[in-house]
């Protein structure tokens, strides 16, 4: 039980981490609107699903912005293990957060139902 709430702190300073290093140290222009939203810990730390959502809709930038990250997992990587202290810097798997689509679409859905 100790190691969930141990894999949910680390999962929030990785989240933290991500971010900053996609702000300063990143300069891909296809990461440039990418904002992680969540990060995921295996149980055994060893590896991190993080979450990210962009601000265009466009297929095109998405692949772009995944891509991107790829490009962008070693230097990520490198910068997590100056500034993490644990023993094993995680593997990283980027995922695009579909939450937000998701919640504007059933936001639509009932937007239309008012309509009718």
């Amino acid at each position: 039980m100790a190691s969930h709430f141990r894999s949910d702190r680390v999962g929030m300073e990785v989240k933290r981490e991500v971010n900053e290093i996609l702000q300063k140290k990143v300069r891909d222009p296809r990461v440039q609107g990418v904002t992680i939203t969540d990060v995921q810990m295996s149980g055994d730390l060893s590896l991190a699903k993080v979450y990210y959502t962009i601000m265009s809709d466009l297929a095109s930038d998405n692949q772009k912005a995944q891509e991107g990250l790829e490009k962008a997992k070693g230097t990520i990587k490198r910068e997590l293990g100056r500034t993490l202290k644990i023993y094993k810097i995680p593997d990283l798997i980027f995922v695009k957060d579909q939450s937000i689509e998701y919640g504007n679409k059933i936001d639509q859905m009932l937007r239309d139902l008012d309509k009718k």
